[in-house]
């Protein structure tokens, strides 16, 4: 069988992406939200903050006003189906640790993909783009790390950044060698595995004590 290339070369993912990365965050957000107790304004108010809170420190960066989810109620109705999820069958995703693990991972790949095509079309320099792919893909994280009172992954745990910044690289790189599509799925499979192994055998970067010795 032929696969014909030009089939997949007018198929932007960024749309669908977008919808992806708000919908696993949000989840994400609200099974947080569910583990620490919040009432149900509470995780409404978690899943959509760390939904869109990437994308909006993003596009208050590059001065993109107003912030792109204002404007997009697709992105709006992903996040709320995300709650809705989490909020129907929270008496069975609240007990199983891999799941929040699992959206977490999937959202910082899809948003790492969008964040750096979103600089790329501003015109912006290849270092700028990944590092506002991996702002849109760690900082709705952040927020929901916060609220919900924990100490933010990306600080002290697996690697998470990290692997945001290896998935970008590896994105502008296969841009010079693959249509756009395969680009940007091998990228977000990249991220996702990448923060998958660093939980699953406890890969991190050097901590240190206030005495500078490493832990």
């Amino acid at each position: 069988m032929i696969i014909d290339k030009a089939m997949f070369a007018d198929f932007n993912l960024l749309s669908f992406i977008e919808v992806l990365g708000t919908f696993a965050f949000a989840v994400s957000g609200a099974i947080a939200a569910v583990k620490s107790r919040y009432d149900l304004f509470g995780i409404l108010v978690l899943a959509f903050v760390t939904a869109i809170g990437g994308g909006t420190i993003r596009d208050l960066l590059i001065g993109n006003l107003p912030v792109s989810w204002l404007n997009n109620s697709i992105a709006i109705w992903s996040a709320i189906a995300g709650f809705i999820l989490v909020v129907v069958f929270h008496k069975w995703i609240k007990k199983i640790q891999n799941w929040i693990l699992f959206f977490d991972a999937a959202g910082l790949g899809l948003f790492t993909v969008m964040g750096i095509q979103v600089g790329l079309n501003a015109e912006m320099g290849i270092g700028i783009s990944i590092t506002l792919g991996t702002i849109t893909g760690c900082f709705g994280g952040v927020i929901r790390d916060i609220l919900s009172g924990s100490k933010p992954i990306i600080f002290h745990k697996e690697l998470y950044a990290t692997a945001s910044i290896a998935g970008g690289v590896l994105y502008i790189g296969l841009l010079t060698q693959l249509i756009e599509f395969w680009a940007q799925i091998l990228a977000i499979l990249t991220v996702i595995g990448i923060r998958i192994a660093a939980y699953h055998f406890h890969l991190e970067l050097p901590q240190f004590k206030s005495n500078n010795k490493v832990i």
